[in-house]
């Protein structure tokens, strides 16, 4: 057995760790011989039901329907999704092989031995949404950063370098840095993942489990494979509480007060602070919307909104120019088909409908944040001024 398997036993258990990179070719012969030699029982792969989905029907992106991601605000999750899918298939595509091969081949598997198949990860979405709940805001646009920078990155990565991937101690070392920059990302994207499959793989029916998963995982999951891991807990998003989870409603209500004493305190003053908010949120906002190359309505819909979303937190004016964008120029199948093509240039992803509605609402809603800010600033100072 080569050396990317690993044996373990869990009580009467033999189960084996096909440790895998899941852009290289040689993954795929590992799980194709350890499934031979051991004759499991059960086969458990990194997936969860959605990705396993998109394996099964590639095609389904054709399906997506862009108005209902904007309505659901989930248009970070997509993205974030695209650009990772992207950055990967470049991967794949550089060392002639396919994106997720090794899962591929499990599942393959699995159907011509008719044996037990386990989705054995948390859901991707339950993944995401407990690292954005978890981070800062400035450790958001410092992640957000870094994986955008990520999609120019037209670096070569040998099979020779991934290879040296697979070594645990390599692999540990690399973590280690990532913990250093992002702690909390680690924590949720890692550490937790590891005792979620852990116990997954651990709870397969049957006496022989081979299991395929990411190289990252396997020291994580041979420590916790003798826990009991409360699955239910790990797959819950705590929503913030304390005083942060305030600062939202605050700051606009502050706003209106400021304003609504200086009208009647003086009223030129409080028509400068009125002009300062609208100018500052609709035209920052519109800016954005300009910058993601937006539809003129498009941006002319962040230029109304914004003023008026900036005071309701529970609005975004990216979510209205976004909507706008996606019904005038609704993103067609060729988009969908093209999307990780496309994202792979810097031209592309701004050419691509569905990228570029989705830049449109992002854009929209950051430099509205940033409008809010600047205009905050002046009609606090505009108000301290009239005092």
């Amino acid at each position: 057995m080569c050396e990317n398997i690993v044996r373990l036993e869990y009580q009467d258990k033999e189960i084996y760790l096909v440790k895998t990179a899941h852009v290289s070719k040689t993954s795929i012969e590992d799980v194709d011989g350890c499934v031979e030699e051991v004759n499991p029982d059960s086969i458990c792969i990194e997936l969860d039901s959605q990705r396993y989905e998109k394996m099964e029907n590639p095609e389904q992106w054709r399906d997506t329907d862009i108005v209902k991601i904007i309505k659901e605000k989930q248009v970070g999750f997509l993205m974030v999704n695209v650009i990772l899918s992207s950055f990967q298939k470049r991967l794949a595509k550089s060392l002639g092989s396919t994106t997720g091969g090794e899962m591929l081949e499990g599942i393959k598997l699995y159907k011509e031995r008719n044996i037990n198949l386990v989705l054995a990860d948390r859901p991707i979405k339950t993944t995401f949404s407990r690292i954005w709940a978890k981070l800062g805001t400035a450790e958001k646009y410092k992640l957000l950063s870094g994986i955008i920078a990520s999609i120019f990155d037209n670096e070569e990565i040998s099979e020779e370098d991934l290879a040296k991937l697979k070594e645990a101690d390599a692999l540990e070392a690399a973590l280690m840095e990532v913990g250093k920059q992002f702690p909390t990302v680690k924590k949720v994207l890692v550490d937790e993942r590891d005792q979620y499959l852990a116990e997954k793989i651990r709870t397969a029916p049957g006496k022989k489990i081979v299991a395929i998963i990411g190289a990252a995982h396997a020291p994580g999951i041979e420590k916790h494979l003798n826990d009991e891991i409360d699955t239910k807990e790990l797959e819950t998003v705590e929503k913030k509480k304390g005083l942060g989870s305030y600062i939202k409603y605050l700051i606009p209500a502050l706003i209106v007060l400021l304003i609504v004493y200086t009208i009647f305190t003086n009223r030129d003053v409080a028509m400068s602070q009125i002009r300062s908010w609208i100018l500052w949120n609709g035209g920052l906002s519109a800016l954005g919307v300009m910058l993601a190359l937006g539809h003129p309505l498009s941006v002319l819909t962040a230029l109304i909104m914004s003023p008026i979303t900036s005071l309701n937190p529970l609005l975004a004016a990216g979510w209205f120019a976004g909507l706008v964008e996606a019904t005038i120029r609704k993103p067609k199948v060729k988009d969908f088909e093209d999307i990780s093509e496309d994202t792979s240039s810097f031209k592309g992803f701004w050419k691509n409908r569905v990228t570029r509605t989705l830049m449109v609402v992002i854009f929209a809603n950051l430099f509205s944040s940033i409008g809010t800010f600047v205009s905050g600033i002046d009609i606090v100072k505009k108000f301290i001024e009239s005092l």
